[in-house]
């Protein structure tokens, strides 16, 4: 039986025919789907370039400086190391990287040595929309406040002079310019503080600090308190900082109060006075402030107490026993306190938001006892407002995007321009070249089958003749 001679030359080329097919129709599949790919990244660059940042609500508009009516100091005060944090500082927003649409380059796969010269080369996808610019920095700062403390030795004093702590933080993304103003009620002064002066009416200006993104520093600022201050309780303060920054335009600030807490007194015998402090929490419902008088003289007496609140603050309902004598004073009859007992009374306290946003805040209560024989004895004394609504206003800083940049808001008109039509043109580059691919593949194919039929009978040997 005559057997088919192959030559391996030919067998060889048989063997390379048939990958070079599968790679060619994997390559022409893969540049297909391209085109989709090259028109994703540019339109998702586009909408994020199209959305603007909408201004936050809530954030403080930036306002002038208060107009100087003394000279401006040039020094600054000095500063001291901050207290350590009890809550967590406020978070600032860095600025996010610039990024750009990545380009999403044609697959290539290198043909065999042995096979032909490959088609046309496939030309690279490039976005069409140039990268977004880099954010501006923001400027930023942030102000707390300790509160003016007085001890039992005020009393047996003619003035004290104290120090009021002040916080400052630079929660901007770029180095600032501080300024601080502070306000002391009537009955404090200041007892000169380095680098402030004052502007009349209680106000008071410092020197600029020269502070670094992210900075955390304390100043003292000493006050008088004078010895019948106490008679105009409650009293409160403020503390306000500006800042600026090179190439932001205008200015951030933030303010925050300061109570004066005197202690039970003037001291008298035979009569105990406690308030607590009253705190509301970020919903801005009804707190509640607990007043307790005790009697510990000898013997018993007839117990009252009046309650002084701030602008902004109230007593809503009183409850039995008491009268709203003003919509600052609350008067409430204990009747009988015993000797040696303590009669307590809780009154519930609202504010307005304009009143929480200042606090802290001071507000005073007097006690009365007036026992059956003897003289009356009277204290009084001071007591913390705060509220959770100052601690969560924002800082002032420029308005942050309130959604998210890679998509277009509703109703935003379509962002047309000469980009679609290049990347149109490209698409169709990369189909026709897919295409002349898979045909240059089956011709290959083809050929190389046409030869493989074609060798049993140009190679098979000649029958020999008898």
């Amino acid at each position: 039986m005559a057997r088919v001679d192959v030559r391996p030359g030919r067998r060889a080329r048989d063997r390379r025919a048939w990958p070079l097919l599968v790679i060619s129709l994997a390559l022409g599949l893969t540049v297909a789907a391209a085109p989709g790919w090259a028109t994703a990244a540019p339109t998702a660059t586009r909408a994020a370039a199209a959305t603007e940042p909408a201004a936050e609500p809530g954030g403080e508009t930036p306002t002038a400086d208060p107009t100087e009516t003394g000279p401006a100091p040039t020094d600054a005060p000095a500063t001291t190391a901050p207290p350590p944090e009890t809550t967590p500082p406020a978070e600032t927003s860095e600025p996010a990287p610039t990024t750009t649409a990545p380009e999403e380059p044609a697959p290539t796969t290198a043909a065999p040595t042995t096979a032909p010269a490959p088609g046309p080369s496939v030309p690279p996808v490039r976005p069409s929309a140039p990268a977004p610019s880099p954010p501006t920095p923001q400027a930023g700062v942030r102000v707390t406040t300790d509160d003016v403390t007085l001890t039992a030795a005020y009393w047996n004093a003619p003035s004290t002079v104290t120090t009021l702590r002040v916080t400052i933080t630079n929660t901007g993304a770029t180095p600032a310019r501080i300024r601080l103003t502070y306000t002391l009620p009537a009955g404090l002064t200041d007892a000169g503080t380095a680098g402030c002066a004052g502007l009349g009416g209680g106000e008071h200006r410092c020197g600029e600090w020269t502070s670094a993104p992210g900075a955390r520093f304390s100043t003292l600022l000493r006050v008088r308190v004078g010895g019948d201050a106490w008679k105009r309780m409650p009293l409160s303060g403020s503390v306000r900082v500006t800042a600026t920054a090179p190439g932001v335009p205008g200015q951030v600030g933030d303010n925050e109060g300061f109570a004066v807490l005197f202690p039970p007194g003037p001291p008298v015998p035979g009569i105990r006075l406690d308030a607590d402090a009253v705190t509301f929490d970020i919903s801005g419902a009804a707190s509640g402030l607990a007043v307790r008088l005790g009697n510990t003289g000898r013997v018993d007496a007839t117990g009252g107490v009046e309650v002084i609140l701030p602008a902004g603050v109230s007593v809503p309902t009183p409850p039995a026993g008491c009268t709203a004598v003003s919509p600052a004073r609350t008067r409430c009859e204990l009747g009988t306190v015993a000797a040696g007992r303590t009669a307590e009374l809780r009154l519930p306290v609202t504010a307005t938001p304009e009143a929480q946003r200042e606090a802290p805040l001071a507000g005073a209560v007097t006690g009365q006892l007036d026992p059956r024989s003897g003289k009356t004895r009277q204290v009084q004394m001071s007591f913390r407002i705060t509220a959770a609504a100052a601690l969560a206003t924002p800082v002032a800083s420029p308005p942050a995007p309130t959604g998210s940049q890679g998509v277009l808001a509703a109703g935003a008109p379509a962002v047309s321009d000469g980009d679609g039509d290049s990347t149109r043109r490209t698409a169709v580059l990369l189909i026709v070249a897919s295409t002349l691919l898979v045909l240059f593949a089956l011709a290959l194919a083809t050929t190389s089958l046409r030869r493989r039929m074609a060798a049993p009978a140009a190679g098979a040997p000649s029958a020999p003749t008898e």
